[in-house]
């Protein structure tokens, strides 16, 4: 039994870290941070040459067909890198239309979303912090009339999946009529956010299975190995800064309570990928006997790891002394990332709480 990665899957992630390296570096995501847009053209042509923006899609329309897995050990390097851009919004945008929509609504959306021509977002929260399917209160018919809080890249999106009374979804296009926005001024720069007014604007519902649900889900699959990433990075930051920093004639890495901290760093880093990997993989592999383990899994996943990416993410401007907490430093980049994993898709708290109750705790 093999409990590692393919070998395709190891090379789908070294393509896409390699991409990166080559397209966004720090210093290019830098300029994407202080930007007006957070994303960056280029980048998002090549992550779509390379297959990226489609890979859960089905074959049959432009996409890889990919698992969850697939997926993840994706969001895992993207979050290492703190790759700019719509990737999570667009990939469960995506996944809803390929598991909700009918084959006249996916021969629609999704071959414009495998190639990247076309760029999907998702509308789910509500006032009041409610995020999950059976709290949205927006009422769908043949439109729609309400606001949708902290839509990723609303601005950009050619398509938004909105969360609807009933635990449903219906997709709205860019150039509907009654679509209002307002920008929100987010931590993350490298994600951004826009209110969303819809006045009764023109929606397409999505009528099939349990979308809403799975994307929920999936949502916090992506995020835990997101998370993943960036407090691996943020690990390798220190530990390369320890190597480089001197204080009083040697390296900070001689020092015996860095070299602990950065040791209680590693030990609340590396486990973490597993239980990733294995909320990813239930998502595909369920076990019929037990209906709600996946979604139980996933809310695990990103309520521990993202709580852990925070955490990691104090320690590394504490490693980092005086220009730990400032502008300059790019520890700042990969905190305000941990603390956007942290609070999409509800908190750490919540997720704990519904995984208890699915427990039968």
């Amino acid at each position: 039994m093999n409990f590692d990665l393919t070998e395709e899957q190891l090379m789908l992630q070294n393509t896409v870290s390699q991409a990166m390296q080559n397209e966004c570096p720090v210093t290019h995501l830098r300029t994407i941070f202080d930007g007006e847009s957070g994303h960056d053209g280029g980048l998002w042509k090549t992550l779509s040459e390379l297959g990226v923006v489609g890979l859960a899609i089905p074959e049959e329309y432009g996409g890889a067909g990919l698992e969850i897995l697939d997926l993840a050990v994706t969001a895992e390097t993207l979050g290492y890198h703190a790759a700019p851009g719509p990737f999570l919004a667009h990939a469960l945008a995506a996944l809803a239309i390929a598991e909700g929509g009918s084959p006249e609504q996916k021969e629609k959306w999704l071959p414009g979303l495998a190639s990247g021509d076309r760029i999907g977002t998702v509308a789910l929260a509500e006032a009041g912090g409610l995020w999950q399917p059976n709290q949205w209160q927006m009422v769908a018919g043949d439109a729609i009339s309400g606001v949708k809080k902290f839509v990723p890249f609303a601005e950009l999106a050619d398509l938004m999946v909105v969360g609807v009374a009933g635990g449903q979804l219906a997709v709205v296009e860019k150039d509907a009529p009654g679509i209002s926005m307002e920008k929100v001024d987010g931590a993350d720069l490298t994600r951004r956010f826009q209110h969303v007014t819809f006045s009764s604007t023109p929606c397409e519902p999505l009528r099939e299975g349990a979308a809403a649900e799975r994307i929920r889900d999936v949502g916090r699959v992506l995020l835990a190995a997101d998370a993943f990433g960036g407090s691996q990075r943020l690990l390798e930051m220190c530990v390369e800064y320890a190597k480089t920093r001197e204080q009083f004639g040697v390296t900070i890495g001689h020092f015996q309570a860095l070299k602990h901290q950065l040791a209680s760093m590693a030990l609340d880093v590396e486990p973490n990928r597993g239980l990733y990997w294995f909320a990813a993989y239930a998502q595909d592999h369920s076990n019929q006997d037990t209906p709600g383990e996946p979604e139980r899994i996933a809310a695990i996943a990103r309520a521990h790891i993202s709580d852990r990416f925070m955490q990691v993410a104090r320690d590394a401007v504490e490693a980092h002394g005086g220009i730990g907490f400032t502008w300059e430093c790019d520890v700042q980049i990969w905190f305000k990332r941990a603390m956007f994993d942290r609070a999409f898709l509800g908190t750490p708290a919540q997720d704990r709480e519904r995984s208890l109750e699915l427990a039968g705790l």
